[in-house]
């Protein structure tokens, strides 16, 4: 075997015997200029191992539901320099066909803090790199000068004029991650057609152009500009439009503790409170500077609750602060966590958030709306995989509800084009505590939901109530919806595939179970084959999305289920809720019966064991 630094054309001649393997390494090698990724494909190729250079070589990035989103590390479907490269290529060549504007209006790039040291990759770095492919054709781009939220990214696109923007982010992703998130003119995030056929045009330029790896433009092309100073500006005083008691903020003896867990938040978080008149909520020491390692948090993820928000409970209670607001890294999404009467902290779901948010975004614009404000006018959207509380609030107040499909995309779209369309829209959410509070920013951002529910705290502590005890006085108002989502970790996609075709196929072929266990099944949509037998054409009302795996079930109990796969982790997720009326209001009861339905479901239609699925590590 050679040892030391050989010459790549010497290791190109060593044939792997596989021609498309030979050509994807002579590509690699000859395209890499990162010294890091390119010696991981070296070692890879002196040592034999052939699989494993498939799996890196032989296969690209695809859209999921936030963008691009992959590992660290070398390979075609990894995330690193030379795909990022490629990727910006393709959507230069894109956007150069689709807008004749596209010199004058420009182009935003953001990132946030992640980084790996043994691929010598960082968000910043590969941000400077989406940046040089464009400054290098000309292209005016505004780059952040130093770390922001992913809301800032669509919001600098609305406000700039810009024809797109992109963010480099995994969001709550496992640190090893790092990810490509593409926003459209109308500063919500792409969806089909946009994204097949831009990676269409990343397939017809691989090849890095000249002037695509040099990362210092940024520093010294004069078409590149900073938009951080008038965009926070903006944003923090756009904020304010959804700020209804100033007074009571700038008074109350509340007080908040933050975790911007080791990602961008913190002094984003600290301006929007001051924006709304409050003193700064308690950061957590710890937290609060950028890591990219995550150190103090088993994955940076607040949904996973308790044990995660561990180091800001501790906090809280040592500084008798009675609510704790936590942003994941990128920031656009927020976990909110009170402290009970009995010491014991509840950690609210985004379902249960959204139901205080739909409550309290209503409850004020009825309060400040004109005399001629028409309700039907307004609209809320949630997607489907959410909770349908927000249905249960619309038809009792008299405005709209509308579902999308999972992913906060396909609401961002869609609030423009009502927005387009003169109707006003209050609130947005996903149950994965994406929160979109007012239309400033058309995508889930946890800045102004970390805010708000500051507010909306400090509004109920005036009327002696807590966020727990006012969620109770939602459900008995408009029926208890109790929810439970969960997961399952599934490394092998062919079993992933084999589940769902199970059950599209469960009593002989193209027919779907009749039951679970003792659970009657009343109807069953597809979203993956567009099939809907709720429907008089059979036909499911959501868009085909042939991509990922979905199945609905609802039952004659008036219970909904949603089996899917993740786009963004090799995950099954499945969601359950229970919908009652406002008389039905024995919580117990629901609770037991959706437990019990769960457990159905898990067994008859995943089947765990068989599958060798691991259990969400609880």
């Amino acid at each position: 075997g050679a040892s030391g630094d050989v010459n790549s054309n010497v290791l190109v001649a060593r044939s792997t015997g596989d021609a498309q393997l030979d050509k994807a390494v002579w590509q690699w090698l000859s395209w890499d200029k990162n010294q890091k990724t390119k010696e991981q494909i070296e070692s890879l190729l002196q040592d034999g191992k052939h699989k494993e250079l498939r799996d890196r070589l032989c296969c690209r990035l695809s859209f999921g539901t936030a963008g691009l989103r992959s590992a660290m590390g070398a390979g075609f479907c990894y995330i690193n320099d030379l795909t990022v490269i490629q990727s910006t290529q393709g959507i230069y060549t894109y956007l150069e066909r689709n807008f004749s504007d596209f010199k004058q209006r420009g182009f935003v790039v953001g990132y946030d803090t992640r980084g790996q040291v043994t691929s010598n990759c960082s968000s910043k770095k590969l941000a400077k790199l989406t940046a040089a492919v464009l400054l290098a054709k000309d292209v005016p781009v505004y780059f952040f000068s130093t770390y922001v939220p992913t809301p800032f990214v669509p919001y600098a696109v609305q406000q700039l004029g810009a024809v797109a923007g992109v963010m480099i982010t995994a969001s709550h992703n496992r640190k090893e991650d790092n990810g490509y998130k593409v926003y459209w003119e109308n500063g919500a995030q792409i969806t089909s057609p946009h994204d097949k056929e831009i990676i269409k045009c990343i397939e017809e330029c691989v090849e890095p152009w000249n002037g695509s790896w040099n990362e210092n433009l940024v520093d010294t092309s004069p078409l590149r500009q900073d938009p951080l100073k008038k965009i926070c500006d903006c944003y923090m005083e756009d904020l304010k439009k959804i700020c209804y008691h100033r007074e009571l903020n700038v008074q109350t003896s509340l007080k908040f503790v933050h975790t911007s867990f080791h990602g961008v938040g913190h002094d984003y978080v600290q301006l929007a409170f001051k924006a709304f008149g409050f003193q700064p909520p308690i950061p957590v020491p710890e937290q609060k500077d950028p890591d990219p390692d995550f150190s103090t948090v088993k994955c940076p993820n607040p949904e996973e609750g308790e044990s995660v928000l561990e180091l800001s409970l501790r906090l809280a209670e040592k500084e008798n602060a009675k609510v704790v607001v936590a942003t994941d890294p990128d920031a656009d999404r927020l976990a909110v966590a009170e402290q009970q009467e009995n010491g014991c902290w509840k950690v609210f779901t985004g379902n249960e958030l959204a139901a205080l948010f739909g409550w309290w975004m209503f409850s004020r614009w009825k309060e400040n709306c004109s005399q001629d404000a028409d309700v039907k006018n307004v609209y809320m959207l949630a997607t489907t995989v959410s909770s349908k509380i927000l249905r249960a609030i619309a038809l009792k107040e008299g405005f709209h509800f509308e579902e999308t499909l999972p992913g906060f995309k396909w609401i961002g779209s869609r609030v423009k084009n009502l927005l387009d369309n003169g109707k006003e829209v209050l609130f947005a959410f996903e149950e994965s505590i994406g929160f979109m509070c007012g239309t400033s920013v058309l995508d889930k951002d946890g800045v102004s939901a970390a805010v708000v529910i500051a507010e909306m705290a400090t509004y109920l502590e005036g009327q002696n109530l807590t966020l727990a005890q006012k969620l109770i006085e939602i459900y008995e108002m408009y029926g208890y919806h109790i929810s439970k989502t969960s997961y399952f970790l599934c490394y092998d996609p062919p079993t992933i595939k084999r589940i769902f075709e199970r059950l599209r196929n469960f009593d002989g072929p193209q027919s779907y179970p009749k039951s679970c266990g003792i659970y009657n099944i009343l109807h069953v949509r597809d979203v993956t084959t567009g099939y809907d037998s709720s429907q008089l054409n059979k036909k499911s009302v959501l868009p085909v999305s042939k991509s990922s795996q979905m199945i609905t079930f609802t039952f004659q109990n008036g219970c909904v289920a949603t089996l899917r796969t993740s786009g963004t982790e090799p995950k099954i997720k499945y969601y359950a809720e229970m919908c009652a009326l406002p008389e039905q209001s024995d919580r117990i009861v629901l609770e037991e019966e959706l437990q019990k339905l769960i457990e159905a479901l898990i067994e008859n239609f995943l089947e765990p064991d068989k599958n060798g699925l691991t259990w969400r590590s609880a």
